[in-house]
This record gives C-alpha cells, structure tokens and sequence, in this order.
C-alpha cells in the first residue's frame, strides 16, 4: 500500500515542478485520463502519447501551480486523494481569466493501479 502513496507523491511532485517525465514515469502505456467539470466529462485521454502531448500543453497555461495532497484513502487496486490546487496563469483564457490571475481550488483525484502502474487517473474539480 505505502507504494500507492510513493507514486502519487512523485506524480503530484512532477506535476508542480512541470517535468512531464517524471508525471508519467508510473503511468501504464494505456493509461486513461478523465477530466471531470461540474459534473461531466470536458477531457478524455487514451494512452501515455495523448497524456504526454496535453501536459506539454497545459505547460504553456500557467506560471506556476502547485497540488497539495490533503487527504489520500486507498484500497488494493484505487487511491483517491483530496488536494488543494494553486496556479498562476501565464495567458490569457477565452473565458475571461487573465495571466497574473492566481487560482484557488480543491479537487479530488483518483488513481486506478494495476501491478503498481496507474491505469486511469480521473480529475474532479
């Protein structure tokens, strides 16, 4: 179990110090991304190229950002952590947000393992 916890880590680490390498390091090839909004489903994601192309895209968002784990639950095969989400944005958005603008969240996560690889990993905000 302390291994789940070891991988999120160096995924939420990789995550806050944009090194899409070490993001991915523990994803499976085939890895499954769902970006879930209000309630639906606005990103999926089929395989390690897929997830790797957007995450060198979302690079380009934001100045600086930072996930904190606040809480992590697991059993053999899920672990979901809560986290606190910070992020600076580096453009300008369509929908109105400015760069410079800072961003407050809390957000879930939730990984799926399989032979302590991560087979889907599922973002709620």
């Amino acid at each position: 179990m302390i291994e789940k916890e070891k991988i999120i880590q160096n995924y939420i680490e990789g995550y806050n110090q944009f090194d899409i390498d070490k993001m991915i390091a523990d994803f499976d090839e085939s890895v499954i991304f769902e970006n879930i909004q209000n309630g639906e489903i606005n990103l999926t994601l089929n395989g390690i190229k897929e997830f790797t192309a957007q995450a060198e895209k979302g690079k380009e968002y934001f100045s600086a950002r930072k996930q904190t784990i606040i809480s992590f639950i697991q059993d053999e095969i899920t672990a979901i952590i809560d986290i606190d989400y910070y992020a600076v944005l580096a453009i300008d958005f369509p929908n109105g947000l400015k760069a410079g603008q800072e961003l407050n969240m809390k957000g879930k996560s939730i990984f799926q393992f399989l032979d302590d690889k991560i087979v889907k990993l599922t973002d709620i905000s």
